[in-house]
């Protein structure tokens, strides 16, 4: 059997888009998947298409409502019992990941849950991007291949040609990544420390460094209402910066986040296609992921490095 023989791509409803992509960079048909609905909500998953002995990649982001991870989950099952060789789920957006650790008691670790259920159902080996915290990967007991969506937005901030650039962190929490991408890009690093109200409501925010004068580059790893983001911008445009943008792996953008992006200071916002964006906004703007997971691919079937293609 080939290499181009060996291996099937399928996806699930809601990431279709992306998996399309991804077959086309890698030069092969999207295998034949049918999902049934039936009229009381639930659904069945089906292969059209024989998968014994081959390695199988599920392509589905796991971003809300939970029939997409249930979708995958019977995905996974139904590649075991038709007797493929692999099961390889790709996830490139990885839900639940924000719920990692107990932060008050009597409260579940969602991002834990979900591990053990795709554990469970089957999967030989996990390729995800830019999981809200790296320790997520230690959730699992098959191999994660963990890619970082800094290998498409770093062309663009550096297609850009900004100077007197400053990259910030809305939070302490992702000052790791934004001195990532500071250290790359070879300029300071500026940090936002926020005190929350309760989940998704910002209460204040205080800039720790100088911007004035500044092009600034907000780097986070995902935006759900967009709170955190547009705040940290209108208070850095009222510090003296010459410009603000953002930058995002994972475009959540829930409620009323389009408006506010809209509203804010933020020239632009830059995310991957890991999520799908219907609410379109003209701040908005999407890179494809396809290649670096078709690369990622590829690599698995040949077992090849995988680190080699990262850029930071």
């Amino acid at each position: 059997m080939s290499q181009q023989n060996s291996f099937l791509v399928f996806s699930g409803t809601s990431t279709r888009y992306l998996a399309e992509k991804i077959c086309t960079s890698l030069g092969c048909p999207l295998g034949n998947l049918v999902v049934t609905r039936f009229s009381d909500g639930e659904f069945a998953v089906s292969y059209e298409e024989s998968i014994r002995g081959r390695d199988v990649f599920l392509v589905q982001s796991t971003f809300p409502n939970s029939d997409n991870l249930m979708e995958l989950l019977l995905m996974i099952d139904a590649a075991k019992r038709a007797s493929a060789r692999n099961v390889i789920a790709v996830i490139p957006y990885f839900g639940w990941a924000r719920q990692d650790r107990k932060d008050k008691p009597r409260v579940s670790i969602g991002a834990k849950l979900v591990a053990d259920l795709l554990s469970v159902a089957g999967i030989d080996r996990l390729i995800t991007m830019d999981l809200h915290a790296d320790q997520i990967q230690g959730f699992f007991n098959v191999p994660v291949d963990h890619l970082y969506a800094s290998g498409v937005i770093l062309p663009y901030l550096q297609s850009l040609k900004l100077k007197d650039l400053v990259i910030a962190s809305p939070d302490v929490g992702g000052s790791k990544r934004a001195n990532t991408y500071a250290k790359y890009l070879g300029c300071p690093l500026v940090l936002c420390n926020k005190t929350r109200a309760r989940a998704n409501v910002v209460e204040s925010m205080q800039i720790i460094g100088d911007v004035k004068d500044k092009n600034v580059i907000v780097v986070d790893d995902m935006v759900d209402t967009a709170g955190t983001i547009t705040k940290a911008a209108d208070i850095m445009k009222a510090a003296g910066a010459k410009s603000v943008r953002a930058c995002a792996s994972h475009c959540v953008m829930s409620g009323p986040a389009s408006e506010r992006v809209q509203n804010s200071a933020l020239e632009e916002i830059v995310f991957t296609d890991s999520i799908p964006y219907s609410q379109r906004s003209a701040k908005v703007k999407q890179l494809s992921v396809a290649d670096m997971f078709a690369e990622t691919i590829k690599r698995v079937v040949n077992n090849e490095s995988i680190s080699s293609q990262y850029l930071v």
